[in-house]
């Protein structure tokens, strides 16, 4: 049987997002389905804003960053007339499945649709911030952790020819996972994510005497913080101001920002962007549906789009990967 799909990108862009697109469409074309790729997330299925995807469309797409597809934030779905006109352009369009490459909203998304449509749907989890339940790693991650540790890399020479302290911030939304990676491996002196925060008050304190210990000791001509964004209650700038005050040294704040999310993809971004999107095609194949398709354990998983919200227990998995290390940061 011949079937129609419905693609979407939707929310923030993450560097394999096109490999995936090239992935679900030669895929689908391997099946014989038919792909139409609805332009800007959501809002293109609201819409009825679409083309046709081939191979001929997504041929050296795969090297891309962004999104051909386009993407954006959908506040229609948000209100119970959003889903429902979504699923009119899908009813319409005869569209017998829906794959949605995105995050936990985009997910969400999904969930809506679901209670008032028949189709199968199916999720690709695509955001640098790494914050999905059910999969390793989202398609975007390892891309934003290359970008950020090329900027540390940078800041850490500013920062040693000055001697000076410099708070790092990295994308994340609330999960603390960009950060770690990045701090990791750029060689910081210091994390500070969330997770590993059980009372601030305690901890700047606890940061503060470490800074000033290394500067007295000589252990360092400088000293580099990665910060994950929201997790504190200050921001990246006034913290670099406490540090100034209490240790007496120039410190500077860089917010890295939107610089995480662009850029041609790395080669595990656009591996894992291929096995996903084939196995979510697979999956339409197979008649399932309500599912994400991922990567645990290097091998791939499937779980229920109910359960894909980042939980306490990535916190738990920041943690054990700290404490795997023979060192401390901070």
């Amino acid at each position: 049987m011949n079937k129609k799909i419905a693609l979407i990108t939707s929310g923030g862009d993450a560097p394999g997002m096109n490999a995936a697109i090239r992935a679900v469409t030669l895929q689908a074309e391997k099946h014989h389905y038919q792909v139409l790729g609805f332009i800007g997330g959501y809002n293109g299925l609201i819409d009825n804003h679409f083309i046709d995807l081939n191979c001929h469309r997504v041929d050296d797409i795969i090297r891309k960053g962004g999104t051909i597809l386009k993407s954006a934030r959908c506040k229609e779905m948000l209100n119970p007339s959003g889903p429902n006109q979504v699923v009119d352009t899908l009813n319409v369009n005869n569209i017998d499945a829906l794959i949605v490459i995105g995050g936990d909203g985009s997910f969400k998304g999904c969930q809506a649709i679901s209670a008032i449509w028949q189709g199968n749907i199916i999720g690709i989890p695509g955001t640098i911030d790494n914050d999905i339940n059910g999969t390793d790693q989202t398609i975007g991650f390892w891309t934003a952790v290359e970008t950020a540790l090329d900027s540390i890399d940078k800041i850490r020479d500013t920062a040693n020819a000055f001697e000076r302290i410099f708070i790092v911030e990295v994308m994340g939304r609330n999960c603390g996972f960009l950060a770690v990676e990045s701090a990791i491996g750029s060689g910081a002196e210091h994390i500070v994510c969330k997770e590993i925060i059980e009372d601030e008050v305690q901890f700047i304190d606890h940061l503060l005497v470490n800074i000033n210990k290394a500067i007295k000791n000589h252990r360092t001509d400088s000293y580099i913080i990665v910060m994950a964004e929201n997790s504190l209650s200050f921001s990246a700038h006034e913290l670099s101001k406490k540090i100034e005050r209490y240790t007496g040294v120039d410190s500077k704040a860089a917010i890295l920002g939107y610089i995480q999310r662009g850029g041609s993809p790395v080669a595990s971004d656009r591996v894992l962007a291929t096995q996903l999107g084939v196995a979510a095609v697979d999956a339409v194949k197979e008649n399932k549906t309500d599912i994400m398709v991922g990567m645990l354990n290097n091998s791939l998983n499937e779980i229920a789009l109910s359960a894909t919200s980042y939980s306490n227990t990535y916190n738990q998995a920041i943690i054990r990967r700290l404490n795997k290390l023979n060192f401390n940061l901070g």
